[in-house]
């Protein structure tokens, strides 16, 4: 089974994020992961991008920033075009999950790290 390549966006070197924890998790879990954010370094195996990546192949976008830092990334987010947007606790953001479904995106408020931990990812 191909394993859902995963795109978390406002990714930190600092270990106590939650957004650091998702990569490490994901890559615990053998899913490709590419992690953006605003300081180039790296978390476990995973590199952090400061720019944002075109790949075409990414089945899910995890968020963490909030909602207001997030409106600079709708358009780029839209054209990945992924299968599905995570918004993690404090990232809920109803004007940008509507623009996502209308695009047929399925949109999911729901924890990175619960999903993984259950087996629901």
């Amino acid at each position: 089974m191909q394993k859902k390549k995963t795109l978390v966006v406002g990714a930190s070197l600092k270990p106590e994020r939650y957004s650091h924890m998702a990569v490490l998790r994901l890559q615990q879990h053998h899913y490709p992961v590419i992690a953006y954010g605003f300081e180039e370094g790296k978390i476990g195996a995973t590199p952090i991008t400061t720019a944002f990546p075109n790949d075409t192949d990414i089945h899910s976008v995890t968020l963490y920033l909030n909602p207001k830092r997030q409106e600079a990334y709708y358009d780029a987010i839209l054209q990945l075009k992924p299968k599905r947007i995570i918004f993690n606790p404090g990232t809920e953001n109803e004007v940008f999950k509507k623009l996502a479904e209308q695009h047929g995106i399925v949109t999911k408020e729901a924890c990175t790290l619960v999903m993984l931990s259950v087996g629901n990812y």
